[in-house]
């Protein structure tokens, strides 16, 4: 069952998405580079937020990413810090 959920990306879909999910009862840790954003989030939604994107996925059973183009996803998923890679491995 789901009930932990990362989101990293809180621009004009991810915010609302990201709530939406957590007004549904589940556990939301978000990350945004803009931490002020986050901390808006957390405030408005109750959930938590993380300083780093592996931070916010470490515990979650499903992570979703509302980025605002491919760079942006290409740098969370294959750049040098690959945070979908630490995820996966933290799965396992």
């Amino acid at each position: 069952m789901i009930s932990k959920v990362a989101f990293i990306g809180l621009g004009v879909m991810g915010y609302p998405m990201a709530g939406h999910l957590a007004n549904d009862g589940l556990a939301v840790c978000v990350y945004n580079r803009t931490q002020a954003k986050a901390v808006q989030w957390h405030a408005h939604y109750g959930g938590a937020w993380e300083n780093t994107p592996a931070a916010a996925v470490a515990d979650a059973d499903i992570v979703f990413c509302c980025v605002g183009n491919d760079n942006d996803l290409d740098s969370i998923a294959l750049g040098t810090r690959a945070y979908w890679l630490l995820w996966l491995l933290a799965a396992y």
